[in-house]
């Protein structure tokens, strides 16, 4: 069997938003032979350059500006050294906003309108604005040979550079520096309007050094669906999937279901820049097969996706899952347990059966042990309604993720993968299986107890001729129905009525048990009558 995963969680105590480590984190020998980000990639190849540190985190986190994107295009066409050194003094009116390194390079462009920088109207570049993956595709498609206006509209410049192969980035509206290494990354494997590889392109002006070669192997890409946003396909656009029942055995896909759900391995792996590689690991399968995995859950095949975009394995069984890397939550599956609510690295979520809807009255010394749960995500698997996931905002202000309105918790004796360790604690400690999951036992409001209603007739100078037997807490509804005035009176003075006319009533309640003898005071020789209180 494989060797169950050891990670400890790291918990900031007395706090209600927690640094979890992802649980079940592979070891380093059983990490791909190599694994690189597009940032690593586009930093190797001279296409980004970073700025002081290079092109670390925190330049990758950085937006994108109309600048970034015009000297990345001079790079590519060979052009930037020249447009450094131009001595131009025609210049946009806000060049000034740039440094004075960056000045000529402004100036170079607006002395070349034909290299598609024109600027933003009224003499102004807009330097600093930023840009969409609809404008950096355009600077790609153009460096790749095809014109504006002939080849394509801007308006078609994703659809354009989606039939050649580039989608990466696509619908984003700005974009961050690290889009701009996959979107360059993937680009190298386009082809010229000659018909050239763009790497070969590259390589040949010397743009890209003589000795450099394409990224090998396997690659995550980004896959485009209306319902369920975006997910990870391998390089040839084929979906990747998860399996709940992996939340607790890593194994638990064997024959048959291997046959269905192919394994997704290769020892060399490409990864988008925005996704962490340290997310990434592989783990042995008992078989002594390997398998890539993310964020802790296996990625696989279905046989029965047969071209990219077919994502036909989405909620099979209600076990298989798109792989994906905005998850707010997942689902596990226990084969005692069934299916229970899941981060997005597989470890099991709680409810508190105290809490009630909105509120978490779990702090201090509870909080330590049960650890809030929090997420910025909103995605979550097509079996979960997503408006049922949400967040409460805790006394001290900080933000909850939430199911149905109740708040959701890790267990902190929950060290390895697939552990159920908080399950049942006291009583009052639950996982969460989202289909049947409806609230807490605190939160239901106690049913006002049910007031039974009893009636006596007065009628033909009589009360019934048998004894009433009632509830305590009932109420018992005297009528008269004859021409003559009526009372009921008991005989222990507990309880009267007016006299009554014909069809006039008048209501007692028994609250107390006992036996209640009773008379009508004006005819009390023959009227009488008994109720009993149980």
């Amino acid at each position: 069997m494989l060797t169950r995963f050891k990670k400890l969680f790291l918990i900031t105590a007395m706090c209600t938003t927690v640094i979890v480590a992802p649980l079940g984190t592979a070891s380093a020998e059983d990490s791909p032979s190599t694994i690189k980000s597009d940032a690593d990639t586009a930093a190797e190849l001279g296409l980004l350059i970073g700025e002081g540190n290079g092109v670390n985190a925190a330049y990758l986190g950085k937006s994108s500006t109309r600048l970034q994107a015009a000297i990345i295009s001079l790079r590519l066409n060979g052009k930037l050294n020249e447009a450094l050194a131009f001595t131009g003094n025609n210049n946009f009116s806000d060049a000034d906003q740039v440094g004075k390194a960056n000045q000529p390079v402004l100036a170079y462009l607006k002395s070349n309108p034909e290299l598609g920088w024109q600027g933003a109207g009224n003499n102004r570049f807009d330097p600093s604005a930023a840009i969409s993956s609809q404008q950096f595709y355009k600077v790609i498609l153009e460096n790749l040979g095809y014109k504006t206006g002939a080849d394509f509209t801007y308006q078609q410049s994703e659809t354009f550079a989606a039939s050649h192969g580039l989608k990466e980035i696509a619908g984003m509206s700005s974009l961050q520096n690290t889009h701009l290494a996959t979107a360059l990354v993937e680009a190298l494997s386009a082809h010229t309007k000659n018909g050239k590889p763009f790497f070969d392109t590259l390589q040949a002006s010397g743009v890209i050094a003589s000795g450099s070669a394409l990224p090998q192997g396997e690659r995550i890409g980004i896959g485009q669906d209306d319902k369920l946003g975006k997910y990870f396909t391998d390089k040839n656009g084929r979906a990747l999937y998860f399996f709940t029942k992996d939340a607790e055995d890593v194994n638990s896909c064997q024959g048959d279901c291997l046959k269905n759900w192919p394994i997704y391995y290769d020892a060399n792996l490409q990864i988008p820049a925005w996704l962490n590689k340290a997310d990434f690991a592989v783990i042995t399968r008992t078989d002594g097969t390997k398998q890539l995995t993310y964020k802790n859950w296996p990625l696989y095949y279905f046989v029965k996706d047969s071209k990219p975009g077919d994502v036909t394995g989405e909620g099979v069984g209600g076990v298989w899952f798109a792989a994906k890397s905005d998850y707010a939550i997942m689902l596990g599956t226990s084969k005692e347990a069934g299916n229970y609510l899941t981060d997005d690295y597989g470890r099991a979520l709680y409810y508190f059966d105290k809490d009630t809807s909105g509120k978490s009255v779990c702090e201090g010394n509870c909080l330590v042990n049960w650890p809030a749960y929090s997420t910025s995500s909103v995605s979550v698997p097509s079996t979960i309604k997503g408006s049922d996931i949400g967040t409460i905002t805790r006394s001290d202000g900080s933000k909850q993720a939430s199911i149905k309105g109740f708040p959701l918790y890790y267990f902190i004796n929950d060290k390895a993968h697939g552990d159920l360790n908080g399950q049942g604690v006291n009583d009052v400690w639950y996982i969460v299986d989202p289909a049947k999951f409806n609230g807490t036992t605190a939160s239901i409001t106690p049913a006002e107890p049910t007031i039974k209603t009893y009636n006596i007739d007065i009628k033909e100078y009589s009360f019934g001729t048998e004894a009433l037997t009632i509830e305590a807490g009932s109420k018992v509804i005297f009528t008269n129905y004859d021409e003559m005035k009526h009372n009921a009176v008991a005989l222990d003075g507990s309880f009267s009525t007016p006299l009554l006319a014909k069809g006039e009533s008048y209501t007692v309640t028994f609250d107390k048990p006992g036996t209640y003898n009773y008379l009508c005071e004006p005819h009390m020789s023959f009227m009488t009558g008994q109720i009993i209180v149980k």
